[in-house]
């Protein structure tokens, strides 16, 4: 039974294109707004998030934001970037833009 299973999953993801393997692994990984909190300094998260977002960029062609979100990736890595300020909470004493 579990070749069976194997052997379909195998042929549904012939089905699927490259672009929308790279999406669906993009929207798995994605940090939701009530998770940001709780993984925002997590560094494997950030940068998965990151990469699988580099790939779908790349895959449309858009090399320019594939390298910004590849350099956010490797930024969280190599701890060079630190989450920033809470989406939702903002700075005190900053102007909206």
């Amino acid at each position: 039974m579990s070749q069976l299973a194997q052997v379909s999953k195998s042929e549904l993801l012939k089905e699927v294109s490259t672009l929308e393997l790279a999406q669906a692994l993009a929207e798995r990984l994605a940090i939701a707004p009530n998770d940001w909190h709780r993984l925002k300094a997590n560094r494997k998260a950030q940068a998965a998030q990151q990469a699988t977002a580099a790939l779908v960029f790349l895959l449309k062609d858009n090399s320019d934001e594939a390298i910004a979100r590849f350099n956010q990736a490797k930024g969280w890595l190599d701890r060079s970037i630190s989450a920033p300020p809470c989406p939702t909470h903002g700075t005190h004493g900053s102007a909206n833009k």
